[in-house]
């Protein structure tokens, strides 16, 4: 299914354990898959509460927020197939994926085992210029929707932590 993709993305300090434990929470594996030029293709493993759902999805840059993203439910098959094309310059990438809604937005946490005071916080807006409310109780380092090394892509590269930072 096709859509535009609106979303902003911030870098965070990692919230406390009991914070992330009042959430629902996803565990994800992402791989990014040999494609065309012009695009971004992954297949993804998303588990909760042990139930899996396997997606394949494409993505185009629009604009520094939005992107056109066909994302399709595949099988368990289909998803071991797709493994075989993955691409050899960027890593697995393994998250665990936290929803905290508040005043009506959904945001999604995604903590990486490889950072220890830090995650990503996303928001999926339905245009542009959508206001954000943010949660008083989460650490916004900063903005990091234009900066292309937060993209999940670019960190499954295995881009040192250090430029990261």
């Amino acid at each position: 299914m096709e859509h535009l993709e609106i979303e902003r993305k911030y870098l965070i300090r990692l919230p406390e354990k009991h914070l992330l434990d009042s959430f629902s929470s996803s565990q994800i594996e992402q791989i990014y898959i040999l494609c065309g030029e012009g695009g971004r293709e992954r297949i993804r493993c998303r588990e909760t509460e042990g139930k899996k759902v396997y997606t394949h999805t494409a993505k185009k840059r629009v604009s520094d927020l939005t992107r056109i993203e066909i994302e399709n439910e595949i099988s368990e098959e289909e998803y071991r197939s797709l493994m075989q094309q993955k691409d050899p310059g960027r890593d697995v990438l393994r998250k665990t994926r936290y929803l905290y809604p508040y005043r009506g937005q959904v945001f999604e946490i995604d903590v990486f085992p490889f950072w220890h005071d830090r995650a990503l916080m996303e928001l999926e807006l339905n245009s542009e210029e959508q206001p954000v409310l943010l949660p008083p109780d989460i650490c916004i380092i900063r903005d990091v929707t234009a900066e292309k090394e937060y993209t999940n892509a670019s960190i499954a590269k295995s881009i040192p932590f250090e430029k990261l930072a």
